[in-house]
């Protein structure tokens, strides 16, 4: 087995590698001086189970070229197999038509990355369950619930907690997640006039005395957070904090969460942090690389994958 990494989150994958007790595995990924990527595998490959730890996270576009041309040299080079382990699957929102002559974006990266060669994939969190339907190839969507029930269990002692979904759409992965912790649920109803910009309406549930914990998969501009907590805690909320597995944070997102009435705003590191991230002063980043390194433990072992996850 080996593990090979983009320049996409070389900790995250070094961290991997650690879990499994195997050095990371050795590749030249560069650009020449128009930006055109070059992928050399500096050791051999054949006849081995191959694992590609590469976020499609900013630059999207960049990240995701070299997860397909490294699925390509690979493949050129005899892999057994090759597992792409796409923490955040970039393009995951655009996975229907909002509207006519629009595409389905997921589904072109879905094909993109299976006719590259790719034999799994290894994602978590999708933005929409059935993207897995999207590939002809088998493929585990991880749920990063049980590092996040830890944490919120280790710093909620004594503490009234409830659990919030900031849509509708998000109902499911909350009460999932508030059943683990024993936890009530409400939901924030929400109008999203534009894309990138929520209006907070009401709050379905009474949430007076409560610590309020937002659960969600992505967190982009923040700006839908920012006003989830402002309404929760003019609702009687004692304090709002956000569990958010995907931390996109473009623009403006991370000065807006610092500035905001969050206590604190929990991000895994599916995509790694950026400087601003790591010093603003309510983001904190937990890791899921053991998880990651269980689930690939698992699929080189051909065991279940997925009773990882069966006490949720």
């Amino acid at each position: 087995m080996k593990i090979i990494a983009g320049n996409s989150n070389l900790p995250l994958a070094e961290a991997i590698a650690d879990y499994l007790h195997i050095p990371l595995g050795r590749a030249n990924v560069k650009r020449f001086a128009d930006m055109e990527i070059f992928v050399e595998i500096l050791e051999n490959a054949r006849g081995e189970d191959v694992y590609i730890v590469q976020p499609t996270s900013f630059p999207t576009n960049d990240h995701l070229m070299e997860l397909l041309i490294i699925i390509d040299a690979l493949r050129r080079a005899s892999a057994r197999r090759i597992t792409a382990v796409v923490p955040y699957f970039g393009y995951a929102r655009q996975d229907r038509k909002p509207g006519p002559r629009t595409p389905i974006t997921a589904k072109l990266v879905a094909n993109m990355i299976t006719h590259a060669g790719a034999d799994r994939v290894l994602t978590v969190d999708l933005h929409a369950g059935q993207i897995q339907g999207f590939f002809d190839i088998p493929t585990d969507n991880l749920f990063a619930a049980p590092v996040m029930v830890k944490d919120i269990k280790e710093n909620s002692r004594g503490k009234e907690v409830m659990v919030i979904s900031p849509d509708v759409g998000g109902v499911v992965r909350a009460r999932a997640l508030a059943k683990r912790i024993g936890a009530p649920l409400a939901i924030v109803d929400k109008r999203r006039e534009r894309a990138g910009v929520s209006e907070v309406m009401n709050i379905i549930g009474d949430v007076t005395g409560c610590s309020c914990v937002l659960v969600d998969d992505i967190v982009d501009s923040g700006g839908t957070l920012c006003n989830a907590a402002d309404a929760l805690l003019e609702n009687g909320a004692v304090e709002v904090s956000a569990y958010i597995t995907h931390g996109v944070l473009s623009g403006g997102a991370v000065s807006r969460i610092a500035n905001s009435r969050l206590k604190e705003l929990v991000i895994t590191d599916s995509i790694q942090p950026t400087e601003a991230v790591r010093h603003a002063r309510n983001i904190r980043v937990i890791t899921i690389a053991p998880l990651l390194g269980e689930a690939i433990a698992r699929t080189a072992a051909e065991t279940s994958v997925s009773s990882l996850f069966d006490s949720l």
